[in-house]
Formats: C-alpha cells, sequence, structure tokens
C-alpha cells in the first residue's frame, strides 16, 4: 500500500502547535461587558433567569466596573432602569436620571482603563415598554387594527437626539443606537455634532432582529412591553436586509455596525464583516447566556468550555468585539492562558 507522499497534515498534535496555526484568537479588550443599574435600589437584586448578573446599586455598579477593568475587558454598556416611567421616556435625557448619573459615576471610576458606553433607547425608560414615542395608526397601516398604538418615527428621533446628547454630557464615550427606528444614526449624529460633541462615538445596532432570544432581558430592565417589536426591528428570515441596513448606517455616520442576537445570525454577522469597513461588533444576549447557564447547571454542557466555544465562533464569523455577560469572567480566563 502506497501513501501520498505530501499528503496534508492535521494540525492537532500537542497543544503548542494547536495555539501557533491557530486562525482565530479572542483576548480581554474584544469583550464588553452590559451592566443593569437600577434606580432606588439599596442592595443590587439577583435576575432570576440570568443567574449570576445583577441589577446594581451606583456603589456596586462602581465595584463592578473596576473588576472589569481590572479583568482586561474592552468597555462596559450601561442600561438604566427607572424608578418611574412615562410615555415618552422623559427620564430618560435628565441629567438626574438614573443612567446619566450611573455614566457619569462610572466614567469617574473607571473612564481612563475602559470604554464607558451607554444604551441609547427608550424602552427601559417608557411605561408602554417600547422603543420609542407611540401614535395612534387611524390607517391600519400593514394590516393594524385602527387606534392601535405603533411608533412615530420622526417623534421618536427627536427624542433619541435629546437622549445622544444628555449621555455625551454625562460623559459615555460611545451611544449604542438600539432602537431601530429609520435614520436614527443621522438624527443623533447631527445633535451630537450641533453641541461640540464631535468625538462622541455611535455605534448603530443595524441588524437587530425580533425573536425570542431577548426573554431575560426583559426581567432584566423590568420591561413594561405588552406585545411585540416586530414593526421596527428585523425580520429573522432576512439576511440580506442585515447587510443592507448596515450600509445604510455606515453612510450616516456609525463608527461601529451590530448584529444582534450573535448565535442565530453568525452568517449575517459575517456578510456584515464582509460589506462594511468600520468595526463590526455582535451581542451574544440574554436568552443566549441563559440557555449555557442552564444546561450547564443541570450537568449537561461543560460550561467553561461551552461560553469559549461560543466567544471563538462570533468571533470566527467576524466580530471584531463581543458584548456578553460573561465579559469579565472570560478575560480573567484568557489572561489565565496567556
Amino acid at each position: 500500500m502506497s501513501f501520498p507522499t505530501h499528503r496534508p497534515r492535521r494540525l492537532r498534535q500537542s497543544p503548542a502547535v494547536r495555539r501557533l496555526v491557530r486562525e482565530t484568537h479572542l483576548v480581554p479588550s474584544q469583550l464588553v461587558l452590559p451592566m443593569f443599574v437600577r434606580e432606588g435600589l439599596s442592595e443590587p437584586a439577583a435576575i432570576s433567569s440570568m443567574p449570576g448578573v445583577q441589577q446594581h446599586t451606583l456603589d456596586s455598579l462602581r465595584r463592578a466596573a473596576v473588576s472589569a477593568a481590572e479583568a482586561g475587558v474592552g468597555g462596559v454598556m450601561l442600561f438604566g432602569v427607572p424608578a418611574t416611567r412615562d410615555a415618552t421616556g422623559s427620564g430618560a435625557d435628565d441629567p438626574d436620571g438614573i443612567l446619566n448619573v450611573a455614566t457619569e459615576a462610572v466614567v469617574t471610576e473607571v473612564g481612563d482603563a475602559l470604554v464607558v458606553q451607554t444604551d441609547l433607547c427608550l424602552d427601559e425608560f417608557t411605561d408602554h415598554g417600547h422603543c420609542g414615542v407611540l401614535a395612534a395608526d387611524k390607517k391600519a397601516a400593514g394590516g393594524r387594527r385602527p387606534g392601535q398604538p405603533v411608533v412615530d418615527n420622526d417623534a421618536t428621533l427627536e427624542r433619541y437626539a435629546a437622549m445622544g446628547v444628555a449621555q455625551a454630557r454625562a460623559g459615555s464615550a460611545l451611544l449604542g443606537l438600539s432602537g431601530m427606528m429609520d435614520g436614527q444614526v443621522a438624527a443623533v449624529r447631527d445633535a451630537l455634532d450641533a453641541e461640540g460633541f464631535t468625538d462622541t462615538l455611535i455605534l448603530a445596532y443595524s441588524a437587530k432582529y425580533a425573536g425570542a432570544f431577548y426573554g431575560p432581558f426583559r426581567e432584566a430592565v423590568d420591561s413594561q412591553l405588552k406585545g411585540d417589536r416586530r414593526t421596527y426591528q428585523m425580520d429573522s428570515g432576512n439576511g440580506r436586509e442585515g447587510v443592507k441596513e448596515a450600509l445604510l448606517d455606515v453612510e450616516e455616520g456609525a463608527d461601529v455596525v451590530m448584529v444582534k442576537p450573535a448565535l442565530p445570525y453568525l452568517d449575517v454577522l459575517a456578510d456584515v464583516r464582509a460589506s462594511v469597513d468600520v468595526p463590526v461588533w455582535a451581542y451574544q444576549v440574554s436568552g443566549e447566556y441563559s440557555m449555557i447557564e442552564a444546561a450547564a447547571a443541570n450537568g449537561w454542557i461543560d460550561r467553561r468550555g461551552a461560553i469559549t466555544e461560543s466567544l471563538l465562533g462570533i468571533r470566527r464569523a467576524g466580530a471584531d468585539a463581543i458584548l456578553t455577560y460573561w465579559a469579565a469572567e472570560a478575560a480573567g480566563w484568557l489572561r489565565e492562558a496567556l
């Protein structure tokens, strides 16, 4: 029996060889930690559907941000949970609102060590839980019932612009535009520039899909949503549309574009990465987190292995950075491996 003289080698001989020839690498600075801060708490509150994740007080938020910085993560993304809400989300651009106060606190604590980022969306601040200002749809367009509330895109853009300026004044270095309104990047960019915040970065959630993976997040922000957001978030069957939205956001001035969720949309992530010349990030959302935690708690999978493999898969698909609730913990593992 003869064998090819130069048959291909399977690069799996030893750990050292595997490290040397690895195509995709993950480092702590590529991870961003989402964090929740809730107004009125006297101590951190556990989120039952997201084991290990908390709603923070201002003090515990500061401590967690310091720990994240010490772990070497690239940034933190802050979400505020106010004590009171109203129809227009007025707390979102209030300088004394929980998110803006928390931003100032975290910037003071760790702003030189990592990138302090803020979620720019109204859903946490509205009493109806939608990402924008509602208006009665009297024409029943798109098959909606007459009088059914729908999001008023233009009125929402005005609120986003005010929110963006407020967050920039609080010290946020990067604004995460997650509301999926048409024209949101241009509206916020214009407002920032007019107020002199020309160096404040915009992260556009360009391909944010409506679906089943956000459930635990609703508990994390005490969402008041009834129904769904399918009229403004993307259909899960549309891949090319995700690329189109990313290209539009870059044209409007986005500094970074996002694909969300990560795991079910790795193909979209790869296509977006191949189509734009700005950084592309992905959000490993609450449902992705909770699935692995639940399976690991039942002994069905290796927790650390599954977390690491999921993050590496998102990087391999093209993400330059990943928002993940495991950011600080995973960063610690990565530093151990150096």
